[in-house]
């Protein structure tokens, strides 16, 4: 059985209701994407000499190379070099992997030079319903495949009961986004005794157009000197990864088993 992936919005809908529950009973593997956010053209936000899409990329391939040496992960990056991505891109390569989350690093920046700290951010409810009405319009595919009841479970995107699915299985990804970030916000500040700026919902694309839990992680600003220099140190990274990484490490023992 073969699917297409023209659109990251267009996925195997057997997998999008049950891949919860089938992951924790068959499958101990838990593939993440990471993305490092920027790249290539894009340096991203540029302050004191520090460039985000160095930060970022240097810190997410960190991320990666914990969690690769720890049991039960499979990791897979946007990108593992200086090069550009195009945005909608990013989405795609964690729907088309089928992963259960997705992580995007990023520096922040505002002109004032005195706020600090780390935030990180969940699929926005101002785009949920939009998310939505793309999947449903996708999915309508389906209908001119051949027992496309057989195939997809019974799933119809033209039956009230089966959109219905596709909104509970929204708001469990946005739960469950919310968990990884709290997980991850909570290490910054207990472990490493960094300024929590807080969890936060914004319409971002990355985040609104994948199917599984996913969040954004603010690393800190680079406009704040003295905060810059830490996240440009290769001990600033290190602390950061291994804190992102852990609070990954956690998600997956709550959820998934050891």
């Amino acid at each position: 059985m073969k699917f297409n992936y023209y659109s990251f919005f267009l996925i195997p809908i057997f997998i999008l209701f049950n891949s919860t529950s089938a992951f924790s009973q068959n499958d101990q593997t838990l593939t993440v994407v990471l993305d490092a956010g920027h790249g290539g053209k894009d340096p991203g936000n540029s302050y004191h000499g520090f460039t985000e899409k160095v930060i970022a990329l240097k810190t997410a391939l960190k991320v990666g190379s914990i969690l690769e040496k720890t049991d039960g992960f499979k990791i897979i990056y946007t990108r593992t070099s200086d090069v550009f991505i195009e945005l909608a891109n990013r989405p795609k390569i964690a729907n088309k992997a089928n992963a259960n989350l997705f992580v995007s690093i990023h520096c922040n920046s505002v002109k004032n030079f005195q706020p600090y700290g780390t935030e990180t951010f969940v699929m926005g409810l101002s785009r949920s319903d939009l998310n939505l009405e793309v999947a449903k319009r996708e999915n309508s595919v389906i209908l001119l495949e051949d027992n496309f009841k057989d195939t997809y479970q019974g799933f119809d995107p033209s039956k009230p009961e089966s959109l219905i699915g596709l909104t509970i299985l929204q708001e469990e990804n946005l739960n469950n986004s919310i968990i990884l970030a709290t997980e991850i916000q909570d290490n910054f500040t207990n472990k490493l005794n960094r300024n929590s700026r807080g969890i936060k919902q914004q319409p971002l694309w990355v985040l609104d157009a994948v199917y599984m839990p996913s969040v954004l992680i603010e690393l800190g600003f680079l406009s704040n000197k003295e905060e810059g220099e830490f996240l440009n140190s290769e001990e600033g990274q290190d602390q950061m990864a291994l804190q992102i990484a852990n609070a990954i490490v956690q998600y997956k023992k709550k959820y998934f088993g050891a």
